[in-house]
Formats: C-alpha cells, sequence, structure tokens
C-alpha cells in the first residue's frame, strides 16, 4: 500500500509516464508503422490521456486526505471506461467473421462533424466492423488486448 505523501506522488508520475510511453508508442506504430488507428482506438487513446492528466495532476498536487483519494477514484473511474472500452474492442476482434458488425464507412472526425458526439460515439459501438482488424500483435495479444492489460495495471495504482 502507498502510505506516505511522498510514495503516492512518485506513484502518480509513474502513471503519468507509463501512459506518455503508451500513446509515444501509439503514435510511433500510426506515423511510423502505418498502423491505422480505428475509432475505438482513439477512444482508448482519449482515456489513456484522461488518466494520464489525472495522474500528472494528482502527482504535481500531491494532496492529503481526501484529495487524495478524489484524485484516485478519478483515475479509476477513467480506468475502468477505458477497460470497458478495450474489453469491447477486444471482443469484436474475437467473434467469428460472419457476426462482426458491419463497418461504419466513415471517419470518426466525419461522424463528429456530421452527427455530434453522442450519435457518433453510439455509431461506433454499434458499427464497428473495421476494429475487428487485428493488424498488429505481440506475445499472442493485439494492441486492444495490451490497452486492457495496462488499463487494469493503471486502474489497480
Amino acid at each position: 500500500m502507498i502510505s506516505t505523501r511522498k510514495h503516492r506522488r512518485w506513484a502518480n508520475f509513474s502513471g503519468s509516464g507509463v501512459v506518455i510511453g503508451l500513446i509515444s508508442y501509439a503514435l510511433f506504430a500510426q506515423y511510423i508503422l502505418g498502423l491505422e488507428a480505428c475509432p475505438l482506438c482513439i477512444f482508448q487513446r482519449v482515456a489513456f490521456i484522461a488518466a494520464g492528466v489525472i495522474f500528472l495532476i494528482a502527482g504535481i498536487h500531491s494532496p492529503v486526505g481526501v484529495g487524495s483519494r478524489l484524485y484516485a477514484a478519478g483515475a479509476l473511474v477513467v480506468s475502468v471506461v477505458g477497460m470497458g472500452i478495450a474489453g469491447f474492442h477486444v471482443y469484436i476482434q474475437n467473434l467469428p467473421e460472419d457476426q462482426v458488425p458491419p463497418s461504419c464507412g466513415a471517419g470518426l472526425n466525419y461522424m463528429l462533424d456530421v452527427f455530434g458526439p453522442l450519435e457518433a460515439v453510439r455509431m461506433v459501438f454499434t458499427s464497428a466492423g473495421e476494429c475487428a482488424d487485428i493488424n498488429w500483435q505481440f506475445l499472442s495479444l493485439s494492441m486492444p488486448g495490451w490497452a486492457l492489460v495496462w488499463f487494469v495495471l493503471l486502474g489497480t495504482l
């Protein structure tokens, strides 16, 4: 258990450092390796960034008592949301080919511009066929599988 203010500060900075590393690799994979990010991948990135911001602010602020619990609760909520998105993504990737939802066709930016944020999120979760493609694996886990692992670790932190 992290019991002192100094240990909490370093744990929070470590969490933000992990997120910086994960987002850096995601951008490397997109721009250097040429792996296009699907809408669910983008949602996972947003959740990672939100968790990283909470960890960074908590590390800088280094509160005691209720304040530290509020930051921990915020990071946990964001991590659980990220786990849900990554878990759904892994589920879609493991569906039989005939059960994969249809592709939404349009890019996320287009959907956000035309339909608004809530409708775009609904469309992504109901028609995420392009998110079923597995184009990267490490130790038999796809990128969303690793995202799920990292969300669990960050939520535990």
